[in-house]
């Protein structure tokens, strides 16, 4: 089947690169590309792409703020509403938040739906703030 034919979708793999063997970007198509999609959407910034300035969600601001029940709240509406707007592939179905057993991580899941297949998925993205301890000089 053409990688290009498919009907969930076919983008390009992020972070871009290049083969020489498909003489160009390799690309990302239906399940793939969608929680690619998804993961970019979680890491951007609202307003760092100057095509779409109301992409994204902004989680890096909430860092270091405590876990408490508004602020899972929040992020839950906050993903939410992203994915509604910018992932019309999927409807999320449920978005949970575990505060993982290491200190400044949380795991987030978010149960959704292929609106066209009717298919069930998830994705865990981690969120955490990655330290500057391991850097080689």
């Amino acid at each position: 089947m053409d990688s290009f034919a498919s009907f969930l979708g076919t983008g390009w793999q992020f972070p871009p690169q290049f083969s020489r063997q498909a003489k160009g970007a390799l690309m990302l198509s239906d399940e793939a590309d969608i929680k690619n999609s998804l993961e970019v959407l979680l890491s951007t910034r609202v307003g760092e792409r100057l095509m779409q300035p109301k992409f994204g969600c902004n989680l890096d601001e909430l860092l270091f703020e405590p876990l408490s029940v508004t602020l899972q709240t929040y992020i839950k509406d906050l993903v939410s509403t992203a994915i509604f707007y910018y992932e019309p592939r999927i409807q999320p179905d449920n978005v949970t938040l575990v505060a993982a057993e290491e200190e400044g991580v949380v795991l987030m899941t978010i149960d959704y739906t292929i609106r066209s297949t009717n298919t069930r998925h998830n994705l865990v993205y981690p969120f955490y703030l990655n330290e500057g301890t391991n850097i080689i000089k």
